[in-house]
Protein backbone atom coordinates (compact mmCIF):
# COMPACT_ATOMS: atom_id res chain seq x y z
CA UNK A 1 0.00 0.00 0.00
CA UNK A 2 1.77 3.37 -1.10
CA UNK A 3 2.09 5.94 1.42
CA UNK A 4 -0.18 9.04 1.27
CA UNK A 5 1.61 12.32 0.58
CA UNK A 6 2.86 14.31 2.77
CA UNK A 7 1.64 18.32 2.90
CA UNK A 8 4.58 20.60 4.16
CA UNK A 9 2.81 23.64 5.46
CA UNK A 10 3.29 26.84 6.84
CA UNK A 11 1.85 27.53 10.79
CA UNK A 12 -0.51 30.37 8.55
CA UNK A 13 -1.83 27.26 6.18
CA UNK A 14 -2.89 25.43 8.68
CA UNK A 15 -4.91 27.64 10.26
CA UNK A 16 -6.03 28.66 6.93
CA UNK A 17 -7.10 25.03 6.09
CA UNK A 18 -8.36 24.34 9.66
CA UNK A 19 -10.56 27.51 9.47
CA UNK A 20 -11.99 26.32 5.89
CA UNK A 21 -12.82 22.96 7.55
CA UNK A 22 -14.55 24.20 10.76
CA UNK A 23 -17.09 27.05 8.06
CA UNK A 24 -17.59 24.28 5.81
CA UNK A 25 -18.63 21.49 8.58
CA UNK A 26 -20.99 23.64 10.74
CA UNK A 27 -22.09 27.07 8.32
CA UNK A 28 -22.24 25.21 4.95
CA UNK A 29 -23.39 21.89 6.11
CA UNK A 30 -26.59 23.91 7.33
CA UNK A 31 -26.90 26.02 4.83
CA UNK A 32 -27.11 23.11 2.57
CA UNK A 33 -29.45 20.85 4.66
CA UNK A 34 -32.37 24.14 4.91
CA UNK A 35 -31.69 24.54 0.89
CA UNK A 36 -32.64 20.33 0.72
CA UNK A 37 -35.60 21.07 3.01
CA UNK A 38 -37.14 23.29 0.87
CA UNK A 39 -36.19 21.87 -1.95
CA UNK A 40 -37.94 18.64 -1.13
CA UNK A 41 -41.29 20.90 -0.35
CA UNK A 42 -41.34 21.63 -4.24
CA UNK A 43 -42.39 18.16 -5.10
CA UNK A 44 -41.11 15.74 -7.66
CA UNK A 45 -37.53 15.32 -7.31
CA UNK A 46 -37.47 14.22 -10.66
CA UNK A 47 -37.96 17.62 -12.56
CA UNK A 48 -36.40 19.66 -8.90
CA UNK A 49 -33.35 21.98 -10.13
CA UNK A 50 -33.51 23.27 -6.67
CA UNK A 51 -32.94 19.96 -5.19
CA UNK A 52 -30.33 18.94 -7.82
CA UNK A 53 -28.40 21.69 -7.28
CA UNK A 54 -28.36 21.12 -3.23
CA UNK A 55 -27.43 17.75 -3.69
CA UNK A 56 -24.05 18.77 -6.08
CA UNK A 57 -23.37 21.71 -3.38
CA UNK A 58 -23.43 18.91 -0.50
CA UNK A 59 -21.48 16.54 -2.53
CA UNK A 60 -19.07 19.36 -3.04
CA UNK A 61 -18.85 20.13 0.32
CA UNK A 62 -18.45 16.89 1.48
CA UNK A 63 -15.75 15.46 -0.95
CA UNK A 64 -14.10 19.40 0.30
CA UNK A 65 -14.61 18.42 3.78
CA UNK A 66 -12.59 14.83 3.40
CA UNK A 67 -9.83 16.17 0.87
CA UNK A 68 -9.00 19.11 4.06
CA UNK A 69 -9.33 16.57 6.92
CA UNK A 70 -6.64 14.12 4.69
CA UNK A 71 -4.40 17.21 3.90
CA UNK A 72 -4.14 18.06 8.09
CA UNK A 73 -3.86 14.84 9.00
CA UNK A 74 -0.97 14.15 6.45
CA UNK A 75 0.45 17.79 7.27
CA UNK A 76 4.06 18.33 8.10
CA UNK A 77 4.55 21.63 9.80
CA UNK A 78 7.69 24.08 9.05
CA UNK A 79 9.66 24.85 12.43
CA UNK A 80 10.89 28.54 11.39
CA UNK A 81 13.70 27.71 13.73
CA UNK A 82 15.06 24.71 11.81
CA UNK A 83 15.02 27.26 8.69
CA UNK A 84 18.63 27.94 8.17
CA UNK A 85 18.54 32.01 7.87
CA UNK A 86 19.22 33.60 4.62
CA UNK A 87 18.65 30.17 2.07
CA UNK A 88 15.46 30.17 0.41
CA UNK A 89 13.39 27.35 1.62
CA UNK A 90 9.46 26.77 2.52
CA UNK A 91 8.53 29.39 4.86
CA UNK A 92 11.17 31.97 3.33
CA UNK A 93 9.89 34.96 1.42
CA UNK A 94 11.93 35.51 -1.18
CA UNK A 95 12.78 39.28 -3.18
CA UNK A 96 14.16 38.37 -6.96
CA UNK A 97 14.73 40.55 -9.62
CA UNK A 98 12.97 39.14 -12.84
CA UNK A 99 15.34 39.79 -15.54
CA UNK A 100 12.67 39.24 -18.05
CA UNK A 101 10.39 41.77 -16.87
CA UNK A 102 12.85 43.89 -14.99
CA UNK A 103 10.78 44.04 -12.26
CA UNK A 104 11.87 43.12 -8.37
CA UNK A 105 9.28 40.80 -6.95
CA UNK A 106 8.83 39.02 -3.78
CA UNK A 107 7.83 35.35 -3.77
CA UNK A 108 6.20 33.49 -0.29
CA UNK A 109 7.73 29.97 -0.98
CA UNK A 110 4.81 27.71 0.23
CA UNK A 111 3.60 24.16 0.41
CA UNK A 112 1.52 22.63 -2.43
CA UNK A 113 -1.28 23.21 -0.43
CA UNK A 114 -1.11 26.88 0.33
CA UNK A 115 0.53 27.66 -2.87
CA UNK A 116 -1.68 31.15 -4.30
CA UNK A 117 -0.28 32.78 -7.18
CA UNK A 118 -2.46 36.00 -6.94
CA UNK A 119 -0.35 36.24 -3.69
CA UNK A 120 2.67 35.48 -4.61
CA UNK A 121 2.68 32.81 -2.71
CA UNK A 122 4.62 29.76 -4.92
CA UNK A 123 4.80 26.06 -3.79
CA UNK A 124 8.57 24.23 -3.49
CA UNK A 125 6.99 22.19 -6.34
CA UNK A 126 6.37 24.71 -8.73
CA UNK A 127 9.27 24.94 -11.02
CA UNK A 128 10.57 28.84 -9.76
CA UNK A 129 9.66 27.98 -6.52
CA UNK A 130 11.99 24.27 -6.52
CA UNK A 131 14.68 26.13 -8.32
CA UNK A 132 14.55 28.92 -5.78
CA UNK A 133 15.14 26.22 -2.39
CA UNK A 134 18.21 26.16 -1.42
CA UNK A 135 19.55 29.23 -2.94
CA UNK A 136 21.21 32.14 -1.09
CA UNK A 137 21.30 35.83 -2.14
CA UNK A 138 23.14 36.48 -5.13
CA UNK A 139 22.54 33.10 -6.73
CA UNK A 140 20.99 33.82 -10.68
CA UNK A 141 18.89 30.66 -11.80
CA UNK A 142 16.78 30.11 -15.02
CA UNK A 143 14.03 28.12 -15.33
CA UNK A 144 11.53 26.69 -17.74
CA UNK A 145 8.30 28.67 -16.91
CA UNK A 146 4.97 28.04 -19.70
CA UNK A 147 6.13 31.66 -21.26
CA UNK A 148 9.92 30.12 -22.10
CA UNK A 149 12.90 30.58 -19.91
CA UNK A 150 12.56 32.31 -16.65
CA UNK A 151 15.72 34.49 -15.12
CA UNK A 152 15.88 35.49 -11.76
CA UNK A 153 18.27 36.89 -9.21
CA UNK A 154 17.95 36.29 -5.30
CA UNK A 155 18.29 39.78 -3.67
CA UNK A 156 17.33 38.65 0.02
CA UNK A 157 15.80 36.16 1.57
CA UNK A 158 13.66 36.40 5.01
CA UNK A 159 11.70 34.77 6.86
CA UNK A 160 8.47 34.88 6.25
Amino acid sequence: MSQPKKYVMTYEGIRKLEDELEFLKTVKRKEITEKIKVALGYGDLSENAEYEEAKNDQAFVEGRIIQLENMLRNASVIDENEIEKGVVSIGSIVKVKDYVFNEEVEFYIVGSAEADPMENKISNESPVGSALVGKKAGAIIEVTVPDGIGKYEVLEVKRG
